[in-house]
């Protein structure tokens, strides 16, 4: 008999799988396996043991795409191997199921119109930082101001600590390490 398997996932431990494991429970999941790993991650336990539990025939079901996977291409991979498996997959949220002939094309869909949301989102973002640049602005972190290390390794040399230095300037102590490092200043004892 087939059995419908639920997959929820957390980014942080901050969050709470429950109200995932409650909508899967809901939608007929007989076991919910769990992570709390960020989507980047591709080390995931609980989507491992829900894997090696399943069965052909069996569902996979999840309350969301994103939960499964980031990309298309990872959810597209995940979904042919689940496929080559004999596992349909159910996302509860996008009302797609993979064992049909239309759920499939609905999720192929799907992948392809989050592709091409993700492309426009990056050209906007390069646009905005052409766009800052035009009008002078410099996108990302602001240079160095070398008068302030120089005060920095100057008291530093006056034999004050590199983190009350730091905290006088206003400026990183790993920085003033890193420049006491450029210009062979041994630490103070």
């Amino acid at each position: 008999m087939a059995d419908i398997l639920g997959y929820a996932r957390v980014s942080t431990g901050d969050q709470d799988v429950a109200g995932q494991t409650m909508r899967l429970e809901q939608a007929g999941a007989i076991k919910v396996f769990t992570d709390i790993k960020s989507g980047k991650s591709m080390d995931r336990p609980g989507l491992a043991d829900l894997l090696a539990y399943a069965r052909a025939g069996d569902t996979l079901a999840v309350v969301r795409l994103d939960r499964l996977g980031r990309s298309l291409a990872e959810l597209l991979t995940t979904v042919s191997m689940l496929r080559e498996r004999g596992i349909a997959l159910l996302s509860l949220e996008e009302k797609i199921d993979t064992s049909s002939a239309a759920g499939e094309l609905v999720f192929h869909v799907f992948g392809a119109i989050a592709h091409f949301e993700r492309r426009l989102i990056s050209e906007r973002t390069k646009d905005g930082i052409a766009a800052a640049r035009a009008k002078g602005k410099r996108p990302g972190r602001q240079p160095l101001d070398m008068k302030k290390v120089e005060a920095a390794i100057t008291l530093v040399e006056a034999k004050s600590s590199p983190a009350e230095a730091a905290r006088q300037l206003g400026i990183g102590r790993s920085t003033i390490y890193r420049e006491m490092r450029r210009l062979g200043i041994n630490r103070p004892a």
